[in-house]
């Protein structure tokens, strides 16, 4: 089978995929809708003002800082300088997209190709972001198990099997890391020794995982606070020793497949409210107020967007003046090179 066959067969593949994330999630909203009807939508939308707001995008600053910090360490474990302040533009940016665009990664995916360009490497720039968010995922399962443990929760009789199918994830990992490399040129070889190598430089490094574990740690409180605040303006009054394994479990939801960080997150929510007795539709109120926040906390992306355009906009007619002498000659080549990218 050739390579064009192959690149062709994996375009379409991604293509199923993307429209399939898209009908998981717009089939979640249809039915809560179905269920529950649009009042528990509207109400979530009346309930918000300004405080929530605020409080949210205060926390969001931690978060996103956090989420950079994070994503700093593992890319220069990967070799790879980055900034904390190009990183956290970046990481606001990417958080923007993620909520207004179909899929919940295009900003992540964004994020990594435009660092890679940014460093003539972009490969690794999409490695640094795909270990970054994996690791970040890792440590809030970690946390999620934990609590829900020993907390009540709708899902508190299975907890133990799913502590232990992390255990033996953990230990898969661990095993990985401690691979020598993998002898020939196959593809399977070389995404081992690369999958070890990256595990052993940029996450368990003994300088960089417990920065990693800790700046993880961060941003899922920042989450959990944020829920709470959420779950408070639509008018649940349950204490938070109750809301906080019912926040640990909507933040679990967030990463499954969803259009701009909707669909999964209400469903779960719901189910989770309605299974502890505080009611499908709070449960939906909540998640409405949460996403109203996570959004309006995502705004300075946008004006990460704007700045960029502008500054586009603003050098684009110099650019495009034509040029002589070696200047003209290396300018066209530089924009002929990028256009290849």
């Amino acid at each position: 089978m050739t390579s064009a066959v192959l690149a062709r067969r994996s375009t379409t593949n991604r293509r199923v995929w993307w429209w399939a994330r898209l009908a998981i999630a717009a089939a979640t909203l249809a039915v809560l809708v179905w269920r529950v009807g649009t009042g528990p939508f509207i109400d979530g939308l009346r309930t918000v003002d300004g405080g929530p707001l605020a409080a949210a995008a205060a926390l969001a600053v931690l978060t996103t800082v956090s989420c950079a910090w994070r994503w700093r360490i593992v890319a220069r474990g990967l070799g790879v300088d980055l900034p904390l302040g190009t990183a956290v533009a970046a990481y606001y940016r990417s958080l923007f997209l993620n909520v207004t665009l179909p899929g919940g990664v295009v900003g992540d995916v964004h994020r990594g190709i435009s660092h890679g360009r940014e460093t003539s490497d972009v490969g690794r720039g999409l490695r640094a972001v795909a270990w970054e968010r994996t690791a970040g995922q890792a440590v809030q399962a970690v946390l999620a198990v934990a609590v829900l443990l020993v907390a009540p929760s709708p899902v508190r009789a299975v907890m133990p099997l799913v502590a232990l199918a992390l255990l033996a994830a953990a230990a898969g990992v661990a095993l990985v890391a401690r691979m020598r490399p993998a002898v020939g040129r196959s593809w399977w070889a070389r995404l081992r020794s690369g999958a070890a190598s990256d595990l052993r430089d940029a996450l368990l490094a003994g300088r960089a995982w417990p920065a990693i574990a800790l700046a993880s740690a961060l941003v899922v409180a920042g989450q959990v606070a944020t829920f709470l605040i959420a779950a408070r303006t639509a008018g649940v009054t349950a204490p938070p020793s109750r809301m906080l394994p019912l926040a640990l479990l909507v933040m679990l939801a967030a990463v499954l497949p969803n259009v701009g960080g909707w669909g999964p997150r209400e469903g779960v929510t719901a189910w989770a409210f309605a299974a502890a007795g505080l009611g499908a539709s709070r449960g939906v109120s909540t998640a409405v107020v949460y996403g109203v926040m996570v959004f309006v906390s995502s705004l300075p992306g946008a004006a990460v967007l704007v700045a960029a355009w502008l500054r586009g906009t603003r050098w684009a007619p110099w650019l495009e003046r034509p040029r002589t002498g070696a200047l003209g000659v290396l300018m066209r080549r530089d924009r002929e090179g990028e256009s290849h990218l």
